[in-house]
């Protein structure tokens, strides 16, 4: 497993977490985890061979864990579990400039949100603004990330209508 692979999955891993509400320090520990891991100057996988996994800065006996079960597997249980408890397009939600891992559980929990399409959809419909901390001016700055999502990111696999 690449060096990037291993960084792609311990963010998403964050990102999983925050949505759930999970600890400030866990999640900052995969970000971590992931930053020093896509930038090693050499492939994880031979540092994991050499038995330094330990030696990369943020990563101690629990993430080290991880990385072997990854180079051993392919897989990772505790990743797989996360994506199962929230949906792919919750995730995605945070692509979108202004919506932070509260709000899209909020858009979620409150109003059954799960995709970046649906976010724009209620949006428009003016769903947005009875929510806790929301109004008529946030869901107008949502409808202008999703804009500059679709501009920066493309439609391509990001489920954004048209």
């Amino acid at each position: 497993m690449e060096n990037q692979e291993v960084a792609k999955i311990f963010a998403a891993m964050a990102d999983i977490l925050a949505v759930q509400g999970e600890n400030t320090h866990r999640i900052m520990a995969y970000r971590r985890a992931a930053e020093n891991v896509a930038a090693l100057d050499r492939p994880l996988k031979e540092v994991w061979r050499a038995g330094e996994v330990e030696t990369i800065p943020g990563i101690g006996k629990t993430l080290a864990a991880k990385i072997d079960e990854l180079m051993r597997t392919g897989r990772l249980g505790a990743y797989e579990r996360l994506q199962a408890q929230v949906p792919a397009g919750v995730i995605e939600m945070l692509q979108v400039p202004d919506v932070g891992p509260k709000r899209a559980a909020l858009f979620w929990k409150e109003l059954g949100i799960s995709s970046v399409g649906a976010l724009e959809k209620a949006a428009r419909e003016g769903r947005l603004r009875d929510l806790a901390g929301m109004g008529a001016r946030s869901e107008e700055r949502v409808l202008d990330g999703i804009e500059v999502l679709r501009a920066t990111v493309g439609e391509a696999g990001r489920g954004l209508p048209a």
